[in-house]
């Protein structure tokens, strides 16, 4: 059964990604780091959610995350609220102004050069997953471990 956002341990470093719909460029993010970070041993979890969220994540999206091993079938976009910014770890919006939402005094990561996933979901992965990697040393995650291994 579809659920909302994601279910995320309380005493993880929670890390919110915002885009308008909360339908791609966030869910994206959130799926990728989510991995990354298991990859990593890291307790650092992930939600995506929308300014004007959409009822559904677009097939597009949830196809192309399928084809890398990741089942995003099962998210519904949901709204952003203040609560979730506010005990968030890591707030990063894709070219939202969270300023209706979000504390005055809250920083917030802003990716909004991130290419558009309707001008291709490859590119957008590909400039949010590099992102998502970097955040994830600021995490503690090793520069080893994010860079490509080479045979040993």
């Amino acid at each position: 059964m579809p659920r909302e956002g994601s279910e995320l341990d309380p005493a993880e470093r929670t890390v919110v990604f915002v885009c308008l719909h909360g339908a791609a460029k966030s869910v994206i993010a959130a799926a990728y780091l989510r991995r990354l970070a298991g990859e990593l041993g890291l307790d650092v979890g992930a939600t995506s959610a929308g300014i004007a969220p959409e009822p559904e994540v677009p097939p597009k999206v949830a196809e192309a995350l399928l084809k890398d091993g990741i089942d995003v079938r099962h998210v519904l976009p949901r709204r952003v609220t203040r609560e979730e910014l506010m005990t968030a770890w890591r707030v990063v919006s894709f070219g939202c102004d969270l300023g209706h939402v979000a504390p005055p005094t809250l920083a917030v990561a802003r990716w909004d050069d991130v290419p558009a996933v309707s001008d291709g979901c490859v590119a957008a992965r590909d400039a949010i997953v590099a992102r998502v990697r970097r955040l994830l040393e600021d995490a503690g995650g090793p520069r080893a471990a994010c860079a490509p291994r080479s045979p040993a």
